[in-house]
């Protein structure tokens, strides 16, 4: 949750009567469906067709993807967030503020951080409006309700939200259950952490309704000095299956609060106290050093969605779908000596001495709306796949900040509100698609999306924006089949996408261009499986991370004309025994700026090709996995990723050195003959080498125009995100 960038609430009647319409459509909807069914022998598609098959790909896409099970999501569901899940997919590099998994998490693919990877659930937009991001610490435990995750890299097919300019990652929710079933899930480990979680599924009721929740509480320490987690969260759904009907009404959501670490360390204090964290830090009235025992990033965040699919004859289905989404937190901080009057108090005068500056507790609000409806329908018969669909969706956003204490200060001398500032963002996106079986062998692609996206916001750091983008998005392809066992494809696609909101306050931002070329195999036996792909993706004005970050931890980015990534996958799997299976993947690439330009000692230089921050060219992973029998399961996971640069001016302080780690994940099934269906025992042992590895951080650079007069020396500064040497987690799941 960056709280310069984002959420916000209802301030007029306006804004309230457009979430009691999107209400009152959804029950008008379901007093229609559940009132007119039709009655006849075909069956609902199944759920995972229904809700993501807009945005989905298979096989015969020509586009990269992996798909998470969720067996295999189980096997790893020990109170980890779910980029910690996804950490052993292709081209995947993960962070942790925290050093543990546990809290803020991060993800990026391709090299491409979280901002730049578009993620739906049930094919609704999750990523923040403005800045974004995508918060996984909002929705703790959410992979406890998730039955597949899909993430398709590079640009992939046209899906909801913002553009995919590194991989879109699409997660589908439960699906509904015939019988009734409970679970409950304990795990503990490591840095007190533990997680409990409660599930119910009521069966289907009557052949056509089901109940179905769950509720988590995950809690930890932290590696990281005072880096504590408290994360709530709930999950409750419920599904009518008629004939050709299938709706599903989700409400879920979460609560955090988190005590912060994105500060990181130095180089020196990394090789004395890697655990150190200097947030908080304060020295009291005494002459004490001191840490703030209230420096949290607190938030709740509430989704609800009506999904209604119905299957109109063996060839027409329909999706349509309404969403809202209420975020409210805020993130407090002790700051010492600040200009009273940059809060709007007033100087104070103590025995005849004006002061200026006082220690104080502030706090930074966010409070915001999504809204929307998604829709698609689908033509489908044995040579034809066509998909028509789209988004339209408002973000309302209001940023204000408060001071709730103040050394120097009484009560009535605290401003309400020291800033408050309102953002506006719209958004609307239609897409065709359609998988064309031109003949036994040969497959085509097409896919066209508009985008029509206006922002508006007005705030001392962003100025007055009112900015209206418009995109064309086309994309094509051919996928051909060799024979039963051997696939080959190649596809374009071109992809655009507009600044967030710290782009704005950073500067006069211009929206991206992506050209995303892929060539790839894929060979498919029954004890061998293979995909290779080549990927080409020539960015004109990427936003890439300068390394830095703002007042809150959040990542600054800045457009650097021209640059490419180009690179080769590699993933597999491999069948060495009826008990043993081996999957590898890597990614072997180059990641350029072409032609960078920097400001070196008051003089702009060419620095030519430079490596783009936090781009690593090489990233591999394998799991050996063996399953001596049904019920045991024992995985070896190993993960590698090279050297990379936090900056891209490829400067020595800012590099991050490679790093290889492995976990150890086993599984244990009982099958009892009463009271339990199941009772699975299971545990993860991370980082079973106690490596000492950093995989995130930050650099950045600046001018001192002071120390000598009539010159201009850069400086280079980085900080660094240690994680936790070998800890472990062991859980307990019963199942009835």
């Amino acid at each position: 949750m960056n709280y310069l960038l984002s959420k916000s609430k209802f301030k007029n009647l306006k804004n309230r009567k457009a979430i009691k319409v999107i209400c009152t459509c959804a029950f008008a909807i379901l007093s229609f469906t559940l009132n007119a069914q039709q009655q006849d022998s075909t069956k609902v598609n199944k759920i995972d067709e229904v809700l993501v098959s807009a945005i989905r790909v298979t096989s015969k896409t020509p586009v990269s993807f992996s798909n998470l099970s969720k067996k295999s999501i189980e096997t790893r569901n020990l109170g980890q967030d779910i980029p910690i899940i996804m950490n052993f997919l292709p081209s995947v590099v993960t962070t942790s503020d925290a050093g543990n998994g546990v809290g803020y998490t991060g993800i990026r693919v391709r090299g491409s951080d979280a901002t730049r990877v578009n993620v739906t659930i049930n094919g609704i937009p999750y990523n923040d409006s403005e800045s974004s991001g995508t918060y996984f610490v909002n929705m703790p435990d959410f992979a406890s309700s998730l039955e597949s995750i899909q993430l398709q890299r590079g640009v992939g097919t046209s899906t909801n939200g913002g553009s995919a300019f590194g991989a879109s990652l699409n997660m589908l929710t439960d699906s509904y259950s015939k019988i009734s079933s409970g679970e409950i899930a304990n795990s503990f480990g490591s840095f007190s952490t533990r997680k409990h979680t409660v599930k119910f599924s009521s069966g289907l009721l009557n052949d056509h309704f089901e109940l179905a929740g769950r509720v988590s509480n995950i809690a930890s320490k932290g590696y990281i000095d005072r880096a504590s987690s408290d994360l709530k969260s709930y999950f409750l759904q419920g599904t009518y299956v008629g004939n050709t009907t299938l709706i599903k009404a989700l409400v879920f959501g979460g609560t955090e609060k988190t005590y912060q670490a994105y500060y990181g360390i130095d180089a020196e204090t990394l090789k004395t106290n890697r655990t150190f964290n200097p947030i908080g830090i304060y020295t009291d009235s005494f002459g004490n050093t001191r840490y703030y025992d209230n420096e949290t990033d607190n938030y709740q965040q509430d989704h609800y969605q009506l999904h209604w699919n119905e299957k109109i004859s063996s060839t027409w289905t329909t999706n349509f779908a309404l969403h809202y989404t209420k975020g409210k937190g805020y993130y407090e901080n002790y700051k010492e000596d600040d200009f009273l009057q940059d809060y709007k108090i007033p100087n104070l005068v103590i025995g005849g001495v004006v002061i200026e500056n006082s220690d104080l507790i502030r706090q930074k609000w966010l409070d915001n709306d999504f809204f929307g409806t998604t829709f698609s329908t689908n033509y489908k018969t044995k040579n034809i796949d066509f998909i028509f669909g789209g988004a339209i969706n408002r973000y309302l956003g209001n940023h204000f900040g408060k001071v709730i204490w103040a050394r120097f200060a009484s009560t009535n001398e605290i401003s309400d509100k020291y800033y408050d500032n309102d953002a506006k963002k719209d958004d609307a996106n239609f897409f065709a698609k359609v998988n064309y079986q031109i003949s036994d062998k040969l497959n085509f692609y097409g896919d066209l999306q508009y985008r029509n996206v206006n922002y508006k916001a007005n705030s001392p750091e962003t100025g007055v924006v009112n900015d209206t983008f418009r995109f064309l998005n086309p994309k094509a392809g051919f996928n051909y089949a060799l024979n039963p066992k051997n696939n080959l494809y190649f596809s374009y696609a071109k992809a655009h996408r507009e600044p967030n909101r710290s782009d704005y306050e950073n500067g006069y931002p211009k929206p991206e261009k992506l050209d995303d070329y892929e060539l790839g195999w894929r060979f498919v036996a029954p004890k061998t499986q293979i995909s290779i792909n080549g990927y080409l993706m020539n960015y004109k004005n990427q936003l890439v991370l300068t390394g830095a970050i703002d007042g809150v931890g959040s990542p600054i980015r800045a457009n650097v004309g021209d640059s490419y990534r180009l690179g080769l996958e590699f993933d597999a799997t491999f069948k060495a025994s009826d008990k043993l299976y081996i999957k590898p993947n890597f990614t072997v690439s180059q990641n350029k700026n072409t032609n960078f330009v920097f400001e070196r000692d008051g003089v702009l230089q060419n620095l030519g090709s430079t490596n783009i921050a936090f781009s690593p060219n090489f990233i591999a992973a394998n799991q050996f996995v063996y399953v001596p029998n049904k019920n045991v399961q024992i995985a070896l996971l190993s993960k590698y990723v090279g050297e990379q640069y936090m900056g891209n001016i490829d400067a020595k302080s800012s590099k991050l050195e490679s790093y290889f780690t492995n976990d150890i994940n086993l599984s244990y099934e009982i099958k009892p003959k009463s009271v339990f269906k199941s009772i699975v025992f299971s545990g993860i042992v991370t980082n079973v080498f106690d490596v000492l590895y950093v995989n995130n951080g930050y650099f950045f650079t600046y001018n001192d125009d002071f120390s000598v007069p009539g010159t201009s020396t850069t400086i280079e500064g980085a900080g660094f995100y240690p994680q936790a040497g070998i800890h472990f987690l062991l859980g307990v799941n019963l199942k009835f």
